[in-house]
């Protein structure tokens, strides 16, 4: 009786070690586990667009993640948006860097790329990134390419020159 308690044991012990096992691999993989303050700065950039950019989207330089965004929000006055980004202190960002918005994938997420810049001068907690561009929005683009072939369309069929019929019909 004493063996099969022992094994009643066992089986109970490698269970609770695999739940515990599965919620912390659920944290690790849906990223809501975040970077402390004490290892990190935060800094700012503002952008014309967003796109569909989220809270917890990963910051990279040269595609090595280094942090990730922690805030979003728009400025009254210029109708900027305002993100906030929580990057690991080991990452020393050039004040000259450039933050771009790109999508992973054809249809994937959007994430901050920065872009180092040639200054001597390292951002420190709370400055902003003065240089940015917006994201590129699929949608706009497909629109601008479309209205660009209808806008040639009209003018190839403007300067088409137009046929007159000739006296005593078409020759045989």
């Amino acid at each position: 009786m004493s063996r099969m308690r022992f094994v009643e044991f066992l089986v109970g012990l490698f269970i609770l070690i695999a739940i515990v096992a599965f919620v912390f691999l659920a944290f690790k993989v849906s990223g809501l586990t975040s970077y402390s303050s004490s290892d990190s700065y935060q800094i700012t950039a503002s952008f014309q667009n967003i796109g569909d950019l989220k809270v917890r989207a990963p910051v990279t330089i040269a595609g090595v993640s280094i942090g990730e965004i922690t805030d979003i929000k728009l400025n009254p006055q210029t109708y900027e948006a305002i993100v906030t980004m929580q990057i690991k202190s080991a990452a020393k960002i050039p004040e000259d860097s450039t933050a771009n918005i790109f999508t992973a994938g054809l249809i994937g997420s959007n994430y901050i790329s920065i872009t180092p810049g040639f200054s001597e001068t390292i951002l420190k907690n709370g400055q902003r990134l003065q240089r940015t561009n917006q994201a590129m929005i699929l949608q706009n683009i497909i629109g601008q390419l479309l209205y660009s072939f209808k806008s040639g369309d009209s003018k190839k069929s403007d300067s088409t020159p137009t046929t007159t019929s000739v006296e005593g019909g078409l020759p045989q």
